[in-house]
């Protein structure tokens, strides 16, 4: 039994074994049930998957997908688009006078691509085309052999429903990952990598890098942000109000970090300007671990009140960063991944949400949401299944237009992505069903009317449409 089929199976079973009545009980122990506990038997989100005659990607009834971008192709700078799309996110079109193009949206989409990954490189399959590129707009030429990793950025037509342009605008990283937008118009790109300077690198890495959302063609400047940490960097997310951004990391003891700027950034820069560091610690709770590995330690619903650690030696030369900030009190979880900031609910405070990939029992995975506060900040975990049938490894996600958080597996074939309701019910919305990759990079278009995903594996960027704001 397939494990979307299988989902259907154990929803359905779950409600006659414990009864309308005791629905409510067991979505606040995080059972993960696909029903909607108030829709008497109604699919909570938009409804079950129907399958793909393409076999791509499955999706309710009434959306509908195409491609853009793949890998390979050549670009309007004539480079060529890296494989291995990753984290991703669209911002407005900002005309030349300042006003916002509402037909048009501009995506920043990470390549998570390094030295072993065989897929195409933006300077062609022998560097032939690195002529092209200003030396200093890549930030590790690796003595001759540029690191293939960072950015592109794509001009996007939603009225009409095409590309209009794409090119290269981060070069000579590796790894990169996730990442996040910030509120004054960039794209921070995460490096997944702890690398130093060998006669492979010519620089360290494991560090975030920001890339203008630009709408002509153009690269960033390569600086890594130094008082972000040096640590195997994968999601980050910015509150507007304060300017913090808050950081993931993808290890099984890794530390949920946030990044305090001396000012409260306003402009693509701002953040190079210094700040603390810090990781996140548990008030009150006898506990460093969030991971439940052995014990339901953090319940699903708890809020659990938290305070920070600030740390020092942020650069890690030893990759210790971690291992220092559990010894001075942070909390440890399994395996950070994507992170988003927004609610599900209007009216409620907004909050990161994010996904470790590994918590639980049975290490399928959880969702978290941090929601910062005037007498300290509250962690609440969302969603722990503990059933690979419902949620497992979960990755990317992001906010639904409904305001569901929606999240991206990164498991065994074959991977979906999973929405989370306000109540806690789980429900698949599509599903690969071209090939085992994950599905990555999840964003919507400024106006909620458009989609956007990943296929890693196949070097595709996915655009949906249909009824988002039903």
């Amino acid at each position: 039994m397939d494990p979307i089929t299988r989902r259907i199976f154990l929803m359905r079973s779950s409600v006659a074994a414990v009864g309308i009545a005791g629905l409510h009980s067991s979505l606040a122990q995080g059972a993960g049930l696909l029903i909607d506990p108030a829709g008497a038997g109604a699919w909570a989100g938009y409804g079950p998957l129907l399958e793909d005659p393409d076999r791509i990607l499955d999706l309710p009834a009434g959306f509908s997908y195409h491609i853009i971008s793949p890998m390979g192709v050549t670009m309007d700078d004539g480079l060529i688009v890296p494989g291995k799309h990753d984290g991703m996110a669209a911002f407005p079109y900002i005309n030349d006078d300042g006003s916002i193009d509402p037909d048009r949206c501009v995506l920043v989409r990470n390549h998570e691509v390094a030295d072993y990954h065989r897929v195409p490189s933006a300077f062609g399959s022998r560097n032939e085309r690195l002529g092209m590129v200003d030396p200093s707009k890549i930030y590790d030429a690796g003595y001759g052999k540029p690191l293939r990793g960072g950015c592109t950025t794509l001009v996007y037509n939603l009225k009409e429903g095409k590309l209009e342009r794409h090119w290269l605008s981060l070069a000579g990283t590796m790894h990169n990952c996730s990442g996040g937008p910030t509120p004054w118009g960039s794209w921070i790109s995460c490096e997944e990598a702890m690398y130093t300077k060998s006669d492979r690198f010519e620089q360290d890495h494991g560090y975030c890098f920001e890339v203008p959302v630009t709408t002509s063609q153009s690269m960033a400047d390569p600086k890594p942000i130094l008082g972000m940490g040096r640590f195997l960097h994968e999601g980050a997310c910015v509150d507007p109000g304060t300017g913090i951004v808050y950081q993931t990391e993808d290890r099984d003891d890794g530390l949920l970090y946030r990044y305090v700027p001396n000012s409260k950034p306003k402009a693509v820069g701002d953040l190079h300007k210094g700040g603390k560091l810090q990781a996140l610690r548990l008030i009150g709770r006898n506990v460093l671990d969030t991971r439940n590995h052995d014990a339901d330690l953090i319940r699903v619903g708890e809020p659990v009140l938290c305070g920070w650690v600030t740390l020092d030696e942020i650069d890690a030369p030893d990759d210790d960063l971690r291992h220092r900030g559990f010894a001075s009190g942070a909390a440890r979880f399994a395996r950070g991944e994507g992170m988003w900031w927004g609610n599900q609910t209007k009216g409620t405070k907004d909050s990161a949400y994010f996904a470790c990939s590994n918590g639980g029992r049975v290490g399928a995975g959880q969702v978290w949401k941090l929601t910062p506060g005037e007498n300290g900040d509250w962690l609440e975990l969302v969603s722990e299944p503990n059933d690979p049938a419902v949620l497992e490894n979960p990755d990317n996600v992001v906010i639904s237009p409904i305001g569901d958080v929606l999240v991206c597996e990164d498991g065994p074939p074959p991977q979906s992505m999973i929405g989370i309701t306000p109540s806690g019910s789980l429900y698949p919305l599509a599903k690969n069903a071209y090939n085992g990759s994950e599905l990555t990079g999840v964003c919507f278009s400024p106006d909620e009317s458009t989609m956007f995903v990943n296929m890693q594996g196949s070097g595709w960027t996915i655009v949906v449409t249909g009824p988002w704001k039903r």
